[in-house]
């Protein structure tokens, strides 16, 4: 009893200097707890089953994540618990010297354990049910649910799921605690706090030739991912370029640390003004954990960075790209003329019948099935894609495609390149309020928006290349890709379509027929009446012999679009909040650990009359270079990770990368910098004098 009273006293005695342990286990608790329970707070809406579907399949992949998230909690916690035995290694060695058993102590470290994982299991579940109904409405938002019904939901499987990974964790820490208790020596626990790592001055002109040979490295780094992306293929040549980052990362900071303070010494006006000699001293008294603690913190911030911003980037402009790229309210493709190219449409699965009969437009093919365009469209359009093997890709790049084949290997050169009549593709432009063109006889125009594949035809085109179409010689009336589409999307995915003059197409060689339109109705529930009426078509016994019309609509889209756009915001906020907290608390926490190792030092600077808002400063500007160098270096690998996730995700677009920028960089402030005030103020507490 007397021990229990004793830990509960340590524990209320030591709050204060315990302020990042509890903040980070509530965090981490609320956290878990929120993104666990996002399942049961879309149980109240009233949602389509396309949309459940995608809830329960973002929920799978959460919990997935939610494996990976413990693993790093529980390396958090145990880390934070080192830092608390170390604070209290005088403490202990005193218990010991007054006859204290290493049992008794490993009993007290067990119990004071106990109550800290309680009080912070149930702060941090309280927190995150109320946390957790905000985001209930951010997700009824996002998946325009109906939220007429909305009551405050409890998740009773979230918060088991909590308190059983928490729980183990708790329990491995409470083995760790033991362990550590049983093989300390009284004479370590007493004296720990006076010894220091004897400050090596490293070879100035070998920090210097590493330092330039890891910036060279890391340069070459960014540029295979940035400027060589296109031609990496294999999983190696992915790996390769981080790799690298990653070495270099930890000589630059092991270069650094050497530099930092011999050129600080040079200067001495700089190294003897104020306090500057005592802060850079104590910054490299610890040199050897910093740089590979560094290196770590600094690429999971560079992960969290581009995290953040590529997820909220792809939502963003997928979520943008809905009104722009999926104008109208429905779309639907029919194969024609199969029979020209009979084997090949085959092995694409299609029956001998649907072969034959496919020369039927997409309104010929609904009338065949009973289903009246008219009855439910108010406008629509009809417009053709041809195709002919005389003109692939081969062709239109022309005397470049050599070079750009080399550059770019992996791209289907063969295929045959879709063309449409100027006419019909302008009439899609004004249907879809896009930019309408004109053209004479003789010129050809290439639209397109997917950004890679612009790339590479305006290699071709700056270059004036002419094609061969039906006995006609054509060239480009642009130097460029005109931006414009035909598919509706949600992504960026025309690499490209050939406009012609109407009168050189041969009809013979017409491959697709496309209707385009909106419906009479603008309620969802009666468009999701009549799109499960087309989805019912293909159970019809005519399916067999006609190919029903692929579609495409904006709602179908829409929905898609949202799910997408939900996993992977979840999943990266998810992901990213916790990286971030992971590598600010374990910055502060070590922050933590070097002043309570350093309050004799701090005290030996007030017996020579240094006052306290020297000492305020000085300690201010060690925390400050700590936090601010892994976050600096991570800033630059970031801005060129950037630029490569731009690359992987310009399908989505890319207009909202500056948004997405800035609220990760909001997400970085409020926590980032939150452990970086509350590292300073507890530090503060550790070094005040106790009179």
């Amino acid at each position: 009893m007397m021990l229990c009273k004793l830990s509960y006293a340590n524990i209320k005695k030591s709050i204060k200097d315990y302020t990042i342990y509890f903040f980070t286990l509530i965090l981490g608790v609320a956290i878990f707890y929120v993104f666990n329970a996002l399942d049961s707070q879309t149980v109240m809406m009233d949602v389509s089953s396309s949309t459940a579907e995608i809830i329960e399949l973002m929920m799978t992949m959460l919990s997935g994540v939610s494996v990976f998230v413990s693993f790093i909690l529980g390396f958090l916690i145990i880390y934070a618990s080192r830092f608390l035995i170390k604070r209290r290694n005088k403490e202990f060695g005193i218990y010991l010297t007054l006859g204290m058993s290493k049992r008794k102590i490993s009993f007290i470290l067990f119990f004071e354990t106990l109550l800290i994982g309680i009080l912070s299991l149930f702060v941090g579940l309280g927190v995150g049910v109320i946390l957790s109904q905000v985001m209930s409405l951010v997700v009824a938002n996002m998946f325009e649910a109906n939220l007429t019904k909305f009551t405050f939901v409890f998740s009773t499987s979230a918060c088991i799921k909590s308190i059983i990974y928490f729980s183990i964790m708790y329990f491995l820490v409470m083995i760790f605690n033991t362990v550590s208790v049983s093989k300390c020596k009284l004479i370590d626990l007493l004296n720990g706090v006076k010894t220091s790592e004897k400050i090596k001055l490293k070879n100035p002109y070998l920090c210097i030739i590493i330092f330039i040979i890891s910036c060279l490295v890391l340069g070459k780094a960014y540029h295979m991912v940035i400027a060589e992306f296109l031609t990496l293929q294999e999983v190696t040549d992915i790996l390769k370029p981080i790799i690298m980052g990653a070495v270099s990362t930890f000589f630059i900071f092991w270069s650094l640390s050497g530099l930092i303070l011999r050129i600080a010494m040079s200067i001495k006006k700089f190294y003897y003004k104020g306090l500057n000699s005592f802060t850079l001293r104590q910054f490299s008294s610890k040199i050897n954990t910093t740089v590979f603690g560094s290196t770590i913190i600094c690429l999971m911030l560079f992960i969290t960075i581009c995290l953040l911003s590529a997820c909220l980037t792809m939502k963003n402009s997928m979520n943008a790209n809905i009104k722009k790229l999926a104008p109208a309210d429905a779309m639907f493709t029919t194969n024609m003329n199969m029979d020209k190219y009979y084997e090949k449409y085959r092995n694409y699965g299609y029956n001998d019948s649907q072969i034959k009969n496919s020369h039927y437009t997409s309104k010929e093919l609904f009338e065949q099935f009973h289903f009246d365009i008219t009855t439910y469209f108010k406008d629509y359009i009809e417009v053709n894609t041809y195709g002919t093997p005389d003109l692939t890709m081969n062709h239109t790049l022309g005397s470049k495609l050599d070079s750009i084949r080399t550059q770019f290997p992996f791209l289907a050169y063969d295929t045959m390149e879709p063309i449409m009549k100027i006419s019909d593709y302008n009439k899609v432009a004004k249907f879809y309020g896009t930019q309408e063109y004109s053209l004479n006889d003789n010129e050809y125009i290439i639209v397109a928006d997917f950004k890679s594949m612009v790339n590479v035809r305006n290699i071709a085109l700056e270059n004036g290349e002419k094609i061969q179409l039906f006995g006609h010689t054509l060239k480009p009336k642009y130097d460029s890709c005109q931006d414009g589409f035909l598919e509706m999307s949600s992504q960026h995915i025309n690499t490209g379509i050939l406009l012609v003059a109407d009168d050189l197409v041969d009809e013979e060689y017409l491959v697709q027929n496309h209707l385009i339109g909106n419906y009479k109705t603008t309620n969802r529930e009666e468009i999701i009446e009549i799109e499960n009426h087309i989805n019912k078509l293909d159970k019809d016994a005519k399916a067999n012999i006609y190919l029903l019309p692929s579609g495409s609509t904006k709602l179908a889209i829409k929905e898609a679009t949202t799910g997408l756009s939900a996993m992977v915001t979840f999943i990266g906020l998810y992901l990213g909040i916790i990286f971030l907290i992971s590598s600010a608390a374990i910055l502060g926490l070590k922050e933590l650990s070097e002043s309570s190792d350093n309050k004799e030092r701090f005290r030996m600077l007030r017996k020579i009359g240094t006052d306290e808002k020297m000492i305020h400063k000085a300690l201010f500007r060690q925390i400050f270079i700590f936090f601010m160098l892994p976050l600096i270096l991570a800033l630059i690998h970031s801005i060129f990770g950037i630029l490569f996730t731009q690359q992987i995700l310009e399908v989505f677009g890319n207009e909202q990368l500056l948004p997405s920028i800035l609220t990760t960089a909001i997400f970085i402030v409020i926590i980032y910098g939150g452990y970086f005030f509350i590292t300073y103020y507890s530090s503060k507490n550790i070094i005040k004098e106790r009179y």
